[in-house]
């Protein structure tokens, strides 16, 4: 590898703000923030979501049901406005 072209590789603490969660990886992120966590000095990088509190991941998401949803809308407004046929017209 040359010398001086690469991004500084290094360890850094990533801190989920929604549910507190801090986790250690590594990045080429830069950051203004350091953060002591377990007796050592890291990066700090702030984030919304992680797998820790993303709904996929923690099993509390909720399943849309969209099945009916166009018969419900021509059931509402008929064929007022429509380019297409109704299925079974």
């Amino acid at each position: 590898m040359k010398e001086g072209i690469h991004p500084n590789y290094r360890e850094i603490v990533v801190h989920d703000l929604s549910c507190d969660f801090k986790f250690v990886t590594r990045s080429t992120i830069q950051t203004r923030e350091t953060i002591n966590f377990e007796g050592k000095d890291y990066p700090l990088v702030k984030i919304e979501v992680s797998s820790e509190s993303h709904p996929f991941y923690t099993g509390k998401h909720k399943i849309v049901d969209t099945a009916g949803r166009v018969d419900k809308f021509r059931q509402k407004f008929g064929k007022v406005g429509s380019k297409t046929q109704a299925a079974g017209d």
